[in-house]
């Protein structure tokens, strides 16, 4: 992983996604998926105007209400909401030049083409933010991400990402 700085220090965590109920278990809201793995089932939500929310011990998870390329304002409106700098959030995301099943976290870096991050960097007006990217192309895979992070996660891969959600759970204690 090249992130070494230790997620302790992460207040908020948002998952990425887009909110209506058809895409939620498509490739794209991966990180949606894992922020609601992370929050638990019993999370308490509540809605804001753009994000619901739920605190869950020292943290707060967030889930956008706005679609993918303009999760920035959402995640802007958290930080506000709860007087949070950017240093202290953690982003979910997928990563289409990352394999299936394979994750990575980062700080500080660039958006790689990710609208949803590079809404947030424009929204916050930095890159100093935690993420950890998800990845979801198959192997072997020459396809561009359009024709595939909208698709349905067939079932045969829904225990491949909740292994990686696990993983992740464990980085984060």
């Amino acid at each position: 992983m090249g992130y070494t700085t230790p997620f302790h220090s992460v207040t908020m965590i948002a998952g990425l996604g887009n909110p209506d109920k058809e895409y939620l278990t498509t490739y794209h809201n991966v990180g949606l998926q894992a922020l609601l793995f992370l929050a638990g089932e019993t999370a308490a939500w509540r809605t804001r105007k753009s994000f619901r929310y739920a605190k869950v011990g020292s943290r707060i998870f967030v889930a956008p209400l706005t679609y993918m390329n303009e999760s920035g304002r959402a995640i802007r409106d958290a930080l506000r909401f709860f007087t949070l700098r950017p240093n202290a959030l953690l982003v979910l995301q997928d990563d289409s030049d990352l394999t299936l099943g394979a994750w990575k976290a980062a700080f500080g870096r660039g958006t790689a083409g990710h609208h949803g991050i590079a809404s947030i960097v424009r929204e916050l007006g930095t890159n100093e933010f935690a993420r950890i990217r998800i990845g979801i192309r198959k192997p072997d895979s020459k396809k561009k991400a359009g024709s595939f992070v909208l698709k349905k996660i067939p079932p045969s891969e829904k225990k491949l990402f909740k292994n990686v959600f696990e993983e992740i759970a464990s980085s984060l204690t």
